[in-house]
């Protein structure tokens, strides 16, 4: 690991980069209370934009888990900026980003160990994973599974994270000054979800699906989604599952 000045971040980030083979969301969790926030991890991978940002919330565990909502957003405005015409880009609860209907990556959260729900967290650590160019062995389909697929170019990972960075700030500042509203908002509606149902954000991010006809709505928890992050595949590619 070294430290280094390559990407061009805002001001407000201090950049740690990694060599490929290292996960930017465990490492940023083990230098988090040390730091401290702003603290950007990001790994050298040519195949994948991997990267991690240290924040420190001033909200309870229960509430700043909805970080994630906001990171996902600053992953889809970051693509939207180079996505070819006609591109559809969707999310699966909690973290997962499609591409034309293929997986192309999502985001990642850690908090620390033992901290209550109720309790304000020393440090949270958003993580993002875009998947830029096609594993070499995978079953044939028509559903892109990299951003090479879905017909972007000039993918380079730094610029990727870099931009991934701004946005975050964006939605971030969105966040404190206009209320979470606008950020649920602008996930909910590019949230793939089941037909006849109304999703809607809770105070602690669960997903809230609400049915016709009188029926009793669902309710997901954000907290056990995140414990197995469905983008992530740890054991084969390192990065978003395929």
């Amino acid at each position: 690991m070294h430290v280094g000045t390559r990407l061009d971040l805002p001001p407000a980030y201090r950049l740690v980069s990694l060599r490929e083979g290292g996960d930017a969301l465990a490492h940023a969790g083990a230098i988090a209370a040390t730091a401290g926030a702003g603290t950007l991890v990001h790994v050298g991978r040519c195949d994948v934009a991997e990267f991690a940002v240290v924040l420190e919330p001033d909200e309870t565990l229960s509430s700043a888990r909805r970080i994630v909502y906001a990171g996902m957003l600053a992953l889809m405005d970051t693509l939207a900026t180079q996505a070819p015409p006609k591109c559809r880009i969707d999310f699966a609860w909690p973290g997962v980003i499609h591409v034309d209907g293929g997986l192309i990556g999502g985001a990642r959260l850690a908090w620390p160990s033992g901290c209550a729900e109720d309790a304000v967290p020393e440090w949270l650590v958003f993580g993002g994973l875009l998947r830029l160019v096609a594993p070499d062995a995978r079953e044939p389909g028509s559903r892109p599974a990299a951003l090479d697929e879905a017909g972007f170019e000039d993918l380079d990972s730094g610029q990727l994270v870099a931009s991934c960075a701004r946005h975050l700030l964006v939605a971030l500042d969105a966040w404190q000054h206009d209320a979470f509203g606008i950020v649920a908002g602008r996930y909910l509606k590019h949230l793939m979800h089941e037909g006849g149902s109304v999703p809607e954000l809770g105070d602690n991010g669960d997903l809230l699906l609400s049915r016709a006809c009188g029926r009793q709505s669902d309710r997901r928890s954000l907290a056990v989604a995140l414990a197995s992050p469905a983008c992530f595949d740890p054991a084969t590619t390192g990065g978003p599952r395929r």
